[in-house]
């Protein structure tokens, strides 16, 4: 059994917490929201809409209360990045597994996230890119940069009008898998990929990768119709981490490099074997 706190109680956080209380292996032993949400104290059962669970929420700083009392095997967080940065410490420390869905991090906090990580010899998911679909999307981008790489290639990005960091750290990872795929194609790279990002209504999340030559044209496009799709690539993660010591993406989780690798290899074997 996989016992699991919960940070975050916005929109995408209840999916989650609906998918948890779902899974015959986990068991949801807590959520944390913020201490101005009116949330805490209740039963979390009463927050979804559904009977009474056993499960309380809490305030944020009642996190090393929880870690005492429950010692969860894994922590979500999917709340912002600036109360992520602020339990980071105390949930490595605890050696617990972590899963991050918050975006808006700079350079310098991801670091601290690999420091702590090795220090305390505790697991790391770093995930903005939590969703299944989107990563097949890079790694078709990176696919496609290292063969197309005499096209043209930009990103466009929407999301609910509440999103604050622009552009999403997704579309940001987008286009890093296009400059590594240009990259092991040889083509020297003097800008950034263009992004565009809109922030409207509540669009729940769409990327869109055109991929442009002088005759012809690619897209790539992943849509969120649903914040259940965050909640399933959480339950992936959790699975995932539980156990796992150092800093982890979602491309470890679904072992993209690999296939990428393979696919590359067999690519270089048929044509070998072509011109033999």
């Amino acid at each position: 059994m996989t016992h699991v706190c919960l940070i975050g109680l916005g929109r995408t956080g209840m999916e989650i917490a609906k998918i948890i209380l779902k899974q015959r292996d986990f068991k949801l032993v807590g959520a944390i929201c913020s201490e101005f949400s009116g949330k805490a104290g209740k039963d979390i059962g009463e927050i979804l809409g559904l009977p009474e669970t056993g499960t309380k929420v809490y305030t944020s700083n009642q996190l090393s209360y929880i870690t005492e009392k429950y010692k969860p095997d894994v922590f979500v967080d999917f709340s912002n990045y600036k109360a992520t940065m602020k339990h980071l410490k105390i949930i490595s420390e605890s050696g617990a597994g972590l899963v991050i869905g918050t975006t808006g991090f700079s350079n310098t906090d991801i670091m601290r996230m690999k420091v702590l990580a090795k220090k305390n010899s505790s697991g790391i998911l770093y995930a903005p890119n939590i969703t299944l679909g989107v990563n097949v999307m890079m790694l078709l981008s990176n696919i496609a940069a290292r063969i197309l790489s005499d096209y043209d290639f930009e990103i466009s990005e929407a999301h609910h009008k509440y999103k604050k960091d622009s552009p999403s750290g997704t579309a940001l990872k987008i286009a890093d898998q296009i400059e590594e795929g240009l990259q092991s194609s040889g083509t020297e790279i003097n800008e950034s990929i263009p992004i565009h990002a809109v922030r409207a209504g509540g669009i729940v999340g769409r990327h869109e990768l055109l991929i442009a030559g002088e005759n012809d044209k690619i897209e790539i496009v992943h849509e969120s119709f649903s914040r259940k799709a965050f909640a399933d690539g959480a339950v992936r993660g959790i699975r995932f981490i539980k156990g796992k010591k150092g800093f982890f993406e979602m491309q470890d989780v679904l072992n993209l490099e690999k296939v990428l690798a393979s696919y590359f290899d067999k690519r270089k074997i048929a044509v070998m074997n072509s011109s033999s």
